[in-house]
């Protein structure tokens, strides 16, 4: 996934424990205490890391905040890095036994300081669906922060959220309809505090994982907008492909690839826009597994 990422984005590195001072190699640490407010302690000789690690944390994590982030990958059960189920001992006793409730002190600060930021554990980025879910997101996020970074108008916002209506629909469509409400009302509401709930909606709706069930009603709709314009055949084989992908007899690039096709060929202008036909460069091949 890093060399295929390499050409569209920039890395930026960190690896929390080496830059606050452990050795290479390093005693093993992990995390003790209750959920909220463990420490960091060391394995074997039990020196306690916890302060060092949350001084370097948030000075590391207003760093990135300068480095605009579209995405970050972090190290899975890591008492640093891992972001879910992490072990967390309730003694440094050495039988005591761990439940996997903690969440690393790195990982808790960046989460804490971008909340809307696409944020995924590497393991589960083995797992197609998932993985393409993250990277969506990550493009989408960066999208979004490019919008932001203009002189954003309401026209040019709901321009911003017409365009991403399918890719919307295909993950939460009651998500949608709350955003589409936000974006209806957004004269009364002050420029800063648009800008956040549209942004956390955005980003929330985006994180539910879109199924083969919501992929289908979104083709479905836009092959309403020019299926009249198709000769039967045609038709019938495009609502084919669909129905093969609905039955996992085929991923999902086979269906959106005909769509695709028959968006540019006929010209249909509302859907030439539509970020859900290209959320994400061709060359990852993401929904070839999906």
């Amino acid at each position: 996934m890093v060399d295929a990422l390499a050409p569209f984005v920039e890395f930026v590195p960190v690896c929390p424990e080496v830059e606050v001072g452990m050795s290479i190699p390093r005693e093993p640490v992990r995390l003790v205490g209750a959920a909220g407010s463990p420490r960091m302690l060391g394995q074997r000789s039990g020196d306690d890391w916890t302060e060092r690690m949350t001084t370097f944390s948030e000075r590391r994590v207003s760093a990135l905040a300068r480095e605009g982030l579209s995405g970050y990958v972090l190290k899975k059960d890591s008492p640093s890095c891992g972001l879910l189920r992490v072990k967390l001992y309730p003694s440094d006793a050495p039988d005591a036994t761990p439940d996997r409730v903690g969440q690393g002190l790195f990982a808790a600060a960046l989460a804490r300081a971008f909340p809307h930021l696409p944020i995924e554990e590497e393991g589960r980025l083995n797992d197609a669906h998932l993985r393409e879910s993250f990277i969506e997101r990550v493009f989408a996020y960066h999208r979004l922060q490019s919008l932001w970074a203009t002189r954003w108008s309401l026209r040019s916002l709901v321009a911003f959220h017409t365009a991403n209506k399918m890719s919307l629909l295909s993950h939460d469509e009651p998500g949608y309809r709350r955003l589409g409400h936000l974006v209806g009302t957004a004269k009364s509401l002050p420029r800063t505090g648009l800008r956040e709930h549209y942004e956390a909606g955005f980003m929330t709706t985006l994180g539910k994982l879109a199924t083969p069930g919501r992929h289908v009603n979104v083709m479905t709709h836009m092959l309403g907008h020019f299926s009249d314009r198709l000769e039967p055949v045609a038709r019938q084989e495009l609502l084919g492909v669909v129905e093969d992908y609905r039955r996992g007899l085929v991923p999902l690039i086979a269906p959106l690839t005909l769509v695709r096709h028959y968006v540019r060929t006929l010209k249909v202008e509302y859907l030439l826009g539509q970020t859900y036909l290209d959320p994400h460069p061709k060359e990852l091949m993401l929904r070839n597994r999906v």
